[in-house]
This record gives C-alpha cells, sequence and structure tokens, in this order.
C-alpha cells in the first residue's frame, strides 16, 4: 500500500445529495455531517446544485471530492461511480 495522499472531484448528474451519502455508506463510511462521509483510508466531501440542460430541463448535480490514499481512491472511486451512473438513469 501506497501513503500517498491524493484528491480528486467528480460530478454526477441526476443523483440526490442523500443518495449519494448513503451509496459512500454502503461503500465502508461513516456519515459525519450532511456533506462528509469517513472511512480509515479515505474521506469525501459532498455538495450540489442545480444545474441547466437546455433551455428547460434541470438536474441536480453531486459533486464529490475524494480524499485519500492512492490505492483506496482506485478502488471507491469507479465502484461509487457505477453506483451513481446507475441511479442518475
Amino acid at each position: 500500500m501506497t501513503d500517498a495522499r491524493v484528491t480528486r472531484e467528480k460530478s454526477y448528474r441526476g443523483i440526490s445529495l442523500r443518495l449519494a451519502r448513503e451509496y459512500l455508506v454502503k461503500l465502508g463510511g461513516d456519515a459525519v455531517a450532511d456533506g462528509r462521509v469517513e472511512a480509515d483510508e479515505w474521506a469525501a466531501s459532498l455538495s450540489a446544485e442545480t444545474v441547466s440542460i437546455g433551455p428547460t430541463i434541470e438536474l441536480t448535480e453531486v459533486t464529490v471530492v475524494f480524499e485519500g490514499d492512492t490505492d483506496a481512491l482506485e478502488g471507491l472511486v469507479p465502484r461509487f461511480s457505477q453506483k451513481a451512473m446507475r441511479a442518475g438513469g
């Protein structure tokens, strides 16, 4: 395992902040605040905003800032992304 700490930021459309937090908890984290989930080797900060898609459609876009060691994030980010993409339909 490497000791390098990294940060990765990703945005997901069509998923709620609540559902994103729930997915991170299912992936081994503990919700320590509405916008923060932490585990031993990683943490994630969440924020949400409404974005316009074309002239009449608006979606929620959740931004997740993942922090942790490289090895932990290499497994976590793709697993979370897969869950988030299924939710966004």
